[in-house]
């Protein structure tokens, strides 16, 4: 179609429209109530040619679309206004058509003015005594909404759509230019992708979603024109209502004769569409993370969300950072694996199902060591506001907040209970920490086979309340004990890991200094949310006498737990935790925002170390660890992968936890009660582990992923630190025994059960390691008891904990 044949009044100077059209005419035909008044006369000898011609287009708000790592899963959907721009090429011919068949039958006629129209408006609003016809071409109304999306101050949204003739030629002179510049076509699709059609849907494509469930370019002459139809007043003429039904219909009608008339259908069309029933087949868009597709990915959705609300490069302020997420229209495709997701929602239920039995929060998250992609955050509630006309959650279990009824979070809450924030500061992870103490020890030179006496309790250097129920009896000393008296001995890194001995790690955590330890948890991404916690890891002095840290009394949350043991999956590589994989605005640019933000925490062998060491626990090992046994043994069996990891339980079973990975995904999960930290409640290692390391066995299936083994310490240094040779004390007396050891340069201490030795009683029969062992370590006298036997495995050549493997008495 060619451009169009240009009138008289498009020709002539645009004087002539403002002098007549524009002061009497338009407010005559628009406006007849005011037509003469002051208003009318000032406006009609206002120079046209002086109103501005320059019209801000700005986009309107888009809806941004969130996907789970594929790209192809819808997780939720995020908007201010349901709209999404599509190419006129995409929009069905018919809903064109309808669109100009409603508003404007000389839209590819005229130059973004009727003057013909504004003739008819005139005479017919005369006739009627009121206003019954507009004088607007859908140029002039895609105007208006122009200029309202493009406002910045309140007030210009309310001039863009007030009844005044000013207004009106206002939108004339834009529309004439508007007309010049973009063309017919544009024009139409911006429109078609501006106009609001009620029900939250503006734009063709969201209205098509909304009504229909289709996309625009597979709409019907009969879908269309009711679409087209709303748009003059979308909530008398709703088809969900009762009383807008039959309103819509009859809209929808008046529609389809104009198609007729404008010869966009035949009358064989005409008459079926008006035949076909009017069904409305889609909803409104969901909105939010109480919206998500699946109900379990609520959680994972506010984290994300969350994550978003952070990140300066969306705006200075919050407010700005939530209009555009909610405005920019992004494809958001997040790291959230479904698979992974189901798994560990799977074992979640299967283990501590969602109900109203019981408060406890069976809570797990999985993270991708070496990128951050946090994979999973699932937990045993629903993530929904609890409906206050019909509470389902109890009272708190806090009593303090169960006597003021308050309920509780327990099964719908909307709290980030699995990655933190808010209210939400964490919950003790107990021997979990320990990582923290060995990566330290590791950092000081400190090897592996490093042995310590671990005593059945230890009177430590930490200064604690004066006999207090942590200090020794009399004292102001910390004073840890271990969970059985079994657990007592020399022990390694391995064996005190693999054990979870108390009293070796918190004499290790002296030795490393507490101040490193909280600074290696930190660096490994352990947050500390709890204004008490804070403070004391943020100062030294105080991190410094911080003797139960490694013990794991402080606060984390499972996904910081997770990430934590991912930095040594990794090399010692730590990575936010991170909700994307990829943004893409609506211009198909990528934002660097989404890219793993990655940085050296921890020296390779150091991690390597480590993990070699956490690899007891689990039943697990290389070549290089000295595992004797662990405290959740069966995980490397279940799972079938090689794994490391950790279990832990704070005082009273309080929580229960466990932390296991593979190089390719790392799963924590506590057992916790949310509302009370202080529960009575016994938190089971039966729920927690089960739930964990099936969810890392599924997961791990879930990914299709490979045997991948952990890289063992290369560094001889690093395994068995300064080697020395120890002196042979046989049948001398233990105090010249004591003496040698101690010029030797080890830390000697005395096994208190004798020995058959073929020294005289009370001599000293051995040591225990005895040949070779780190400088520094820890040296065991055996005593004889006289009764002539050999040195009872312990004596020269019996070899022991500390002895890198192959090596006799003097190496």
């Amino acid at each position: 179609m060619r451009r169009r044949d240009h009138n008289i009044f498009a020709n002539a100077a645009s004087l002539i429209i403002c002098g007549v059209l524009a002061g009497v005419v338009v407010a005559a035909a628009a406006f007849p109530a005011v037509a003469m008044s002051g208003l009318a006369a000032k406006a009609g000898v206002e120079t046209f040619d002086k109103l501005p011609t320059e019209l801000t287009l700005k986009r309107p708000p888009q809806i941004s679309y969130i996907y789970a790592n594929n790209g192809k899963t819808p997780l939720a959907t995020m908007y201010d206004e349901n709209r999404r721009d599509v190419d006129l090429k995409d929009i069905a011919k018919v809903m064109q058509q309808a669109m100009i068949a409603a508003e404007d039958h000389d839209f590819y006629k005229h130059n973004g003015v009727d003057i013909k129209g504004i003739g008819r408006a005139f005479v017919a609003n005369n006739q009627a005594g009121e206003t019954q016809q507009g004088a607007s071409t859908l140029t002039m109304q895609y105007v208006r909404l122009a200029i309202a999306y493009s406002a910045t101050d309140p007030q210009d949204v309310v001039a863009a759509t007030e009844d005044t003739p000013k207004r009106k030629i206002r939108e004339m002179r834009y529309a004439l230019q508007i007309d010049k510049e973009l063309g017919k076509d544009e024009i139409l699709e911006r429109y078609l992708n501006t106009a609001p059609f009620g029900n939250g849907a503006y734009g063709v494509y969201a209205a098509s979603q909304v009504y229909f469930a289709k996309l625009p370019k597979d709409l019907t002459v009969d879908e269309a024109a009711m679409l087209a139809g709303m748009v003059k007043a979308p909530s008398d003429y709703d088809p969900t209502t009762s009383d807008g039904y039959g309103q819509a219909v009859a809209r929808r009608n008046y529609v389809i004769d104009n198609m007729f008339e404008i010869g966009a259908i035949n009358a064989e069309q005409r008459d079926k569409a008006k035949a076909v029933k009017l069904t409305v087949k889609g909803t409104r868009a969901p909105n939010g993370c109480v919206a998500t597709t699946k109900n379990s990915w609520g959680f994972f959705c506010d984290f994300f969300y969350r994550w978003w609300m952070d990140q300066e490069a969306f705006g200075a302020t919050t407010y700005d950072r939530e209009r555009r997420l909610k405005s920019g229209g992004y494809k958001i495709i997040t790291s959230l694996d479904p698979g992974v997701q189901d798994a560990a929602k799977k074992n979640v239920e299967q283990y501590y199902k969602t109900g109203k039995n019981h408060p406890n929060a069976l809570m797990v998250a999985a993270i991708e060591p070496g990128t951050g992609y946090v994979r999973a955050l699932a937990v045993n509630r629903n993530y929904k506001l609890d409906p206050t006309d019909k509470p389902q959650n109890g009272m708190s279990t806090n009593p303090a907040k169960k006597k003021r009824k308050i309920r509780g979070t327990y099964p719908n809450t909307t709290n980030p209970l699995i990655s933190g924030g808010g209210d939400i500061t964490g919950y003790q992870a107990g021997s979990t920490f320990k990582i923290f103490t060995l990566v330290a020890a590791l950092e000081k030179g400190y090897p592996l086979s490093y042995t310590i006496n671990a005593k059945e309790k230890y009177t430590s250097k930490y200064i604690v309340e004066y006999n207090g129920p942590s200090a020794c009896p009399g004292t102001n000393k910390y004073c840890p004990e271990n969970a059985n008296k079994s657990m007592a001995g020399v022990q390694n890194m391995w064996t005190g890991f693999g054990r979870s001995v108390n009293t070796f790690f918190v004499p290790l955590e002296e030795q490393a200094g507490a101040a490193n330890v909280v600074d290696a948890a930190k660096r490994m991404g352990i947050k500390f949310r709890s204004k008490s916690d804070a403070v004391i890891a943020n100062n030294k002095q105080g991190a410094d006498q911080w003797g139960a840290f490694t013990l794991g009394v402080s606060s984390t949350t499972p996904l910081d737990l997770a990430n934590a043991y991912a930095t040594l999956a990794a090399d010692g590589k730590y990575c936010e935790p991170n909700p994307v994989q990829e943004i893409i605005a609506p211009d198909g640019a990528k934002l660097d925002v989404a890219a793993s933000r990655c940085k050296k925490a921890i020296d390779t062998q150091v991690a390597r170390a480590a993990v070699d060491a956490a690899r007891c626990p689990v039943g697990d090992h290389s070549d290089t660890s000295r595992c004797t046994s662990g405290t959740a043994s069966n995980v490397r069996r279940d799972v079938g992968f090689p794994v490391a990891g950790k279990s832990g339980t704070t005082d009273s079973e309080k929580t229960a936890s466990l932390v296991t990975m593979t190089k390719q995904l790392s799963v924590a999960g506590i057992l916790a009660d949310p509302d009370w930290a202080e529960t009575t409640h016994d938190m089971e290692h039966g729920i927690v582990n089960p739930a964990v390391y099936e969810t890392l066995r599924d997961g791990m299936k879930a990914m299709k992923a490979t045997r991948k083994d952990f890289t063992a310490p290369n560094s001889s240094k690093m395994i068995y630190g300064e080697q020395r040779s120890i002196p042979n004390v046989e049948c001398i007396s233990v105090e010249a025994a004591r003496s040698k050891l101690r010029n030797a340069g080890f830390v000697v201490d005395t096994d208190d059960t004798p020995i058959d030795s073929r020294c005289a009683a009370g001599e000293a029969a051995g040591t225990s390691p005895d040949g070779r062992t780190i400088k520094g370590g820890v040296v065991m006298i055996q005593i004889s008891n006289g009764k002539g036997a050999g040195p009872g495995g312990g004596g020269p050549g019996g070899g022991g904990p500390g002895r890198p493997p192959g090596r006799g008495p003097g190496g």
